[in-house]
């Protein structure tokens, strides 16, 4: 069985609360070795940290979602500082810029993403990017923050090539999730083939983003085999060769080796 590195979870959410032992479970059963939990808020971050001291396979990053930039204190920042040093905290993040929620101001979410920028590069560690509907903006405040110091992934990325281009060329991973499995994922696909291997992460984002034949429902970790199998094929090798490289990769990435 191929030993398979989810990048991006939150298994954390309440929407495992029924069943969250036998979801972690069904991920180990289906090879998954390793996963990076994110807590991104005020709630979060504390059930992100149990969840990784809980479980060994499973590891946490800490930051401040950009949809709720408009609450974050500088004791939260402060507070994320401190878990930095935590043995199982591998990452700041999510952060980033979400244009699409109209809940937080571009100005609040520009001053939250650099605040946490200087953060991971003062703690010297990888940031996971959030971007929705934002593509110029982050890859402007990556530049200007010179993120490429610490490095690290844009998780379930959404842009065109030339974006992507862009966040490689400062060291960044580019990680896909279940959007990629959907047969009218035209861009995605196109832009997974182009990513070097060396580069490539793979992610389900759960709860959110379900691949196919799942789209809808709840997601959960043990479909990121899914993912597996398009890019892939999508690629032109095997699983268990896209599985040792992503696995490889999200070491690497995350500072794990």
């Amino acid at each position: 069985m191929s030993v398979l590195f989810d990048t991006h979870t939150h298994l954390d959410s309440k929407k495992f609360d029924g069943d969250r032992d036998k979801v972690i479970q069904r991920a180990q059963e289906a090879g998954v070795g390793l996963c990076v939990n994110i807590g991104f808020d005020r709630e979060t971050i504390p059930t992100t940290i149990a969840l990784a001291e809980a479980y060994d396979f499973i590891y946490a990053a800490v930051g401040w979602h950009p949809v709720d930039s408009i609450h974050m204190r500088p004791e939260d920042l402060e507070w994320i500082e401190k878990l930095s040093s935590h043995e199982k905290v591998v990452a700041i993040g999510e952060i980033g810029l979400d244009y699409h929620w109209d809940t937080s101001p571009k100005e609040v979410q520009h001053r939250v993403f650099r605040e946490q920028i200087a953060l991971a590069r003062k703690v010297d560690k990888p940031i996971v990017i959030h971007n929705r509907d934002a593509h110029e903006d982050v890859v402007r405040i990556l530049r200007e923050e010179h993120a490429a110091e610490v490095g690290g992934v844009m998780h379930c990325f959404s842009g065109s090539w030339e974006t992507a281009k862009k966040c490689l060329d400062m060291g960044f991973y580019i990680s896909f999730g279940g959007p990629v499995t959907f047969k009218n994922a035209r861009v995605p696909k196109e832009v997974l083939d182009k990513v070097p291997m060396d580069r490539l992460l793979i992610e389900t984002d759960c709860p959110y983003l379900s691949p196919h034949p799942f789209r809808g429902k709840r997601n959960e970790t043990s479909y990121v085999s899914y993912v597996a199998q398009s890019a892939a094929e999508i690629k032109g090798i095997s699983v268990e060769e896209l599985a040792a490289i992503t696995m490889e990769n999200g070491k690497k990435c995350f500072r794990m080796e």
